[in-house]
């Protein structure tokens, strides 16, 4: 019997030393995790020091970086130098007027006259980003206002096929085309090669929208700014995501985006406020064919004013998402063309690629102002050199703002 206690209180002397280890062991565990990460002075992108060619610099991580979390979806988008595309026409002939020079031209912000740095005459190739509405709704758009008679896609396959083989000239001039339902997804990056364009628009013939929605501003976003997406689908690569170039940062080309779209946005992760924004700083005129006309003016009458409760877009959508098209045009010195009639295309598409072989690239130094507001852009043009400007007589189309950066 003495045995047998002295074994039992042996073993509750040992099932009490493995208590106490175990708990050491979590206790201090646990004070590791709640310890604060070490400060690291490495970044993800080190830039290199010239001096020492075989070393790397290491920039410090500012405090406020490792204290603060980083915000999510902010945008900003800031220049040293504010790009301006012009077009100069005749107002009541609507006749371009060619062979300017940078004396014709005066720039003004809020009133006050810049003096123009940058100055590029209609003689460069161009360098344009389609982007095309495709989704279960622009299909659906195009299907009920053909009457059943063609295909929904075909309402934005149509125009985008014809601009891309008839008005891209290769080997100067290059295109990217973007395509966008619930995300937006190159169908190619910036190409010259005929072959590819023709691949761009047969992908689009044997395919069909997969999602209902509609995501336009974050397909602007995109384009103009870049970003991480889906990878270049005719690019055939293996990585499921990818960075792409945004149109902004393209350099010494002249630029434009071409939009065929409906103006309708169902849930982006931007609002329309931050998407304009973006459009108003990227300095890339925009281009728009508008869809669903031909829908709406069918079915106006029997529209209820509101959305219905399956998301079947009410007449105040369709107007709300025109004058959305409008503005963007507008505001970045672009035009937006409501195309109703199949026949109206190749005008449209013959009027867009005039405006953008005749592009007149100006640039100014924006004063060293940084309150974050929108200033307003105003550009003048003296068309024959007498020092007056010619207000009255020719119209000038170019961006009407941009945002100074914020401390």
């Amino acid at each position: 019997m003495k045995d047998l206690a002295l074994i039992r209180r042996s073993l509750v002397l040992l099932v009490i030393f493995v208590l106490v280890l175990t708990t050491t062991s979590t206790l201090n565990i646990f004070a590791q995790s709640r310890r604060q990460p070490p400060v690291t002075n490495e970044k993800k992108n080190k830039r290199p020091d010239p001096s020492k060619p075989d070393e790397k610099q290491q920039d410090p991580v500012p405090p406020d970086v490792i204290n603060h979390p980083q915000e999510a979806e902010k945008i900003s988008v800031s220049t040293a130098v504010v790009n301006v595309d012009a077009v100069v026409y005749h107002k009541k002939s609507g006749q371009i007027v060619p062979g300017l020079k940078q004396g014709n031209f005066a720039i003004f912000v809020d009133g006050q006259p810049m003096p123009i740095t940058n100055f590029a005459t209609p003689e460069a190739p161009i360098t344009i980003v389609m982007v095309l509405e495709y989704s279960k709704w622009s299909e659906a758009f195009g299907y009920a206002g053909s009457g059943g008679f063609d295909p929904g896609t075909y309402e934005v396959i149509r125009p985008a096929a014809m601009f891309l083989t008839q008005f891209i000239k290769p080997p100067d001039d290059y295109v990217s085309v973007v395509a966008y339902d619930i995300r937006p997804t190159p169908l190619t990056d910036f190409t010259n090669d005929p072959t590819r364009i023709n691949q761009v628009v047969n992908l689009l013939l044997r395919n069909s929208p997969a999602f209902r929605e509609s995501n336009l501003f974050d397909a602007l976003k995109f384009t103009l700014i870049g970003g991480r997406g889906d990878s270049v689908v005719l690019e055939d690569s293996k990585a499921e995501k990818s960075e792409y170039t945004g149109l902004a940062s393209v350099q010494g080309r002249r630029k434009a985006l071409i939009l065929i779209a409906s103006g309708i946005d169902t849930f982006s992760k931007i609002n329309y406020g931050q998407a304009r924004k973006v459009a108003q700083n990227a300095g890339v005129p925009i281009y728009i064919i508008g869809t669903g006309n031909l829908y709406f003016k069918k079915y106006e009458d029997r529209m209820r004013p509101e959305d219905s409760i399956t998301g079947s877009p009410g007449r105040m959508t369709f107007l709300q998402a025109q004058n959305t098209l409008k503005t963007f045009a507008s505001e970045t010195g672009g035009m937006y063309y409501p195309v109703t009639f199949e026949g109206e295309l190749p005008s449209v598409l013959s009027s867009i690629n005039t405006l953008l072989r005749n592009q007149y690239s100006l640039g100014f130094k924006p004063s060293d102002v940084r309150d974050g507001k929108q200033h307003k852009i105003v550009v003048k043009v003296d068309v024959n050199g007498d020092g007056v400007y010619d207000d009255k007589e020719f119209t000038v189309q170019a961006r009407t703002f941009y945002n100074a950066p914020k401390e």
